[in-house]
């Protein structure tokens, strides 16, 4: 079973246990569902009319730290941590895959110091056992570690939920890229429609030149012919001529 589908089964499952419960109850799904150690999008869960309900009320940080999870990283999760439920190591280790995952957003090449500063590691060989055991292994990432330049190659990661105003962001590069696609496949066009008129000229050509061959052979089929009747026009007035004399 691939990580998309895992993803979507236990969506649904956290998003029914949501719709059916409130208050202090839903804070535990929360903490259920950001300690799960398979699920990494949380939108649909934030959208669950139960959970909305949790905005103003006492249990309202429980909706900002399921919003943590959804869009942002464990060094914004310590910025604001004395507004925010203490996480359990569950938590702390989901948060520090989903910061893997942002920064693979941007850059398709980690340096290591970026990462260990990002996810409070202190050591190389930390690092790598966390990218390898908790990442690459769990499958949200794939990649090569690159030990002598101390960077890790990401060559796959894991989308995240889209944040707040990202949605609009990302259908303008989405037309961007159509737009510069079309641009593409007009040129493209272009050149075969080229190549293709340069393919009947040199067929033309061909043709041209194949047919003066030919001419050029008749001509030369015709006076060989000339020549040779000539030849033989010769040939019999000189034996006549012998025969006269003798």
């Amino acid at each position: 079973m691939d990580i998309e589908q895992k993803q979507a089964e236990h969506i649904d499952y956290f998003v029914k246990q949501a719709s059916n419960l409130k208050g202090t109850a839903l804070s535990t799904v929360i903490v259920e569902a950001t300690s799960h150690p398979s699920l990494f999008a949380f939108s649909e869960i934030i959208a669950a009319s139960n959970v909305l309900e949790l905005e103003g009320t006492e249990n309202s940080a429980s909706l900002d730290l399921l919003r943590m999870f959804a869009y942002g990283t464990w060094s914004e999760y310590k910025s604001a941590a004395d507004r925010l439920p203490q996480l359990v190591p569950d938590q702390v280790l989901k948060l520090k895959q989903l910061t893997v995952l942002t920064l693979a957003e941007t850059n398709k090449v980690l340096p290591y110091d970026l990462l260990m500063q990002e996810l409070d590691v202190t050591n190389v060989r930390e690092l790598e056992d966390f990218l390898i055991n908790d990442c690459m292994y769990v499958g949200i990432v794939r990649g090569k570690l690159d030990q002598l330049r101390r960077c890790f190659e990401v060559q796959f990661a894991a989308g995240r939920d889209l944040r707040p105003g990202q949605l609009g962001s990302m259908i303008q590069t989405l037309a961007n890229w159509l737009s510069t696609s079309e641009n593409l496949l007009v040129s493209i066009q272009e050149k075969i429609k080229w190549a293709d008129t340069m393919s009947e000229i040199d067929k033309k050509h061909k043709k041209e030149v194949d047919e003066r061959v030919e001419e050029v052979k008749k001509t030369l089929s015709l006076k060989l012919q000339t020549v040779s009747r000539q030849t033989l026009s010769s040939e019999g007035m000189r034996r006549s001529f012998l025969n006269m004399v003798e």
